[in-house]
């Protein structure tokens, strides 16, 4: 049996929708990024976009877990001295 290769003409992107209300962050996060990658798929190919096309709606009402929203401290550089 030889191994299959997913052609980028061949592939059908699927549209989803995901409400966000009350969910998770890093849970909403990270099945947003299979589906993107397109790994949920059994045609997936590493080097074709067999990904999904997504839509969130309500993300301004997701949880975010602990002290997150408090606590997280994020920093910018640009790189120059």
């Amino acid at each position: 049996m030889s191994t299959f290769s997913a052609k980028p003409a061949e592939v059908v992107h699927e549209w989803f929708v995901i409400d966000a209300t009350d969910k998770v962050l890093g849970r909403v996060a990270s099945e947003v990024a299979l589906r993107l990658r397109g790994k949920h798929k059994a045609i997936y190919t590493p080097h074709v976009d067999t990904g999904d096309f997504i839509v969130i709606i309500n993300a301004s009402q997701l949880r975010v877990t602990g002290a997150k929203p408090i606590d997280k401290v994020y920093y910018r550089h640009s790189g120059y001295p």
